[in-house]
């Protein structure tokens, strides 16, 4: 039986939980491969540290670039970064001819149409499905499954460690910042979580989703990116009693007018799908136009469902599926065009915290009004004259600059106590 020969760069959760699969249920791995998947390099920082798994056996690389030319056939990248050894291995790896897995969304998405292009011009696979949404199969649905009738958009949640922290907000009431730090504790979130609570890992993801779903290269320019830092406890409890979780999406739509991509905190209607997506999971819908719309959910970080993914992109390159790394040749991929700014329309959540004093109420409703901004429904609870108060509204479609713009001019106010918060609902 031929054999694959594989080399991993970057041992951590991921990289570690590979090398234990190919290790471990090497023989039952290549029955379903059809070939010998044989581990036959290694590449991290540290020897010494403990693996999980017998590496006495296959070679160790101290540079992870020089696996490019170690005599294998495939390479896992799991290093990280959009820059540095990470680049640098994939792109030497692919000059040279090798396929080459990786679960890496930063640098795909920055500069997955110029490998996904290196990859075709030398014969090699580039395959990403753990760079997506961990462990759901969402690259191979996109790139293969749901092509008949086109994708028309494709909304997720795509980072468990806001869910987590949304999740338990709604949960418990408690505030951002204390579930923040128990999230830490338990390592949901990084000692930095800035790049998931800002939204940045959301976005890679998105770009990459962007890229399968609708032929364009991965695009993060022309992405509109909010975290959560913002959202309060009191914004939490507003939506439950409106009948809405809130959580973080990744959105792209293809519209008459250019593809539009959001990360942002969205009201989305309780009992469907993505509301009922709980902790530290992931999901993912992709609308498939005629065919209708596909939920997927599961784990979307860890060592398990990762190395998973990962282990099924080597079957794929070991059965010869190579195939363009984005579902279209990679010359044919197409610059995104976004949709006018001033184009987007949707419902909104407003909370506005102000004095509770005469003529506030009318004041912000005529300033609304004027912008051609109307309200569906309301929420406003007294105190004693002068104490800030809270008023939610809930607003009929409209156009978001024009809202925007009477947002800011309610903020200038002084009645109001605070930048008012705007959240778009989102069906789930």
């Amino acid at each position: 039986m031929r054999r694959l020969r594989i080399g991993i760069a970057g041992l951590g959760t991921v990289g570690g939980g590979v090398a234990k699969l190919l290790l471990s249920r090497g023989e039952e791995l290549s029955a379903r491969a059809g070939c010998v998947l044989e581990l036959a390099a290694v590449s991290a920082r540290d020897r010494s540290k403990r693996r999980g798994a017998d590496l006495s056996r296959v070679a160790w690389h101290d540079d992870p670039v020089s696996l490019a030319h170690a005599g294998l056939d495939a390479v896992v990248e799991l290093i990280g970064g959009e820059e540095g050894p990470a680049r640098a291995l994939v792109e030497a790896a692919l000059k040279s001819g090798k396929s080459v897995v990786s679960a890496n969304k930063a640098l795909l998405a920055t500069h997955g149409a110029k490998l996904a292009a290196l990859a075709e011009a030398n014969g090699a696979a580039l395959k990403f499905e753990a760079a997506a949404a961990g462990g759901i199969p969402i690259v191979k649905a996109l790139r293969e499954s749901l092509i008949a009738y086109g994708i028309v958009a494709v909304r997720g949640i795509l980072n468990g460690t806001c869910n987590y922290i949304l999740t338990e907000m709604d949960k418990t009431g408690r505030a951002f910042e204390d579930v923040l730090k128990e999230a830490q504790a338990k390592g949901y979130a990084e000692a930095d979580p800035t790049l998931d609570l800002g939204g940045g890992d959301t976005a890679h993801k998105l770009a990459l989703l962007s890229s399968l779903a609708f032929g364009v290269a991965p695009d993060l320019a022309h992405m509109t990116v909010k975290g959560i830092t913002e959202i309060s406890a009191e914004d939490i409890g507003f939506a439950r009693e409106l009948g809405y979780r809130i959580k973080l999406l990744g959105v792209a739509r293809a519209t008459a007018q250019g593809i539009d991509q959001r990360v942002e905190p969205a009201m989305v209607k309780a009992g469907t799908p993505l509301a009922d997506v709980e902790g530290a999971f992931n999901a993912v819908v992709a609308d498939a136009g005629e065919a209708g719309p596909f939920f997927f959910e599961g784990r979307g970080a860890g060592e398990a469902p990762t190395a998973s993914a990962v282990i099924a992109d080597i079957v794929d390159i070991a059965r010869g599926a190579a195939g363009p790394a984005f579902g279209r040749p990679a010359a044919s991929l197409k610059p995104l065009s976004p949709p006018p700014p001033d184009s987007r329309r949707s419902a909104f959540y407003l909370r506005f915290k102000v004095f509770d004093v005469p003529g506030v109420l009318a004041e912000i409703a005529g300033t609304l009004a004027e912008s051609g901004v109307s309200i569906e429904s309301m929420i406003q609870r007294g105190r004693s004259p002068g104490e800030a108060v809270s008023i939610v509204m809930i607003t009929h479609e409209c156009a978001q600059t024009g809202l925007a713009r009477a947002l800011n001019a309610i903020a200038r106010s002084d009645k109001v106590v605070s930048a008012p918060c705007m959240i778009p609902m989102e069906a789930g």
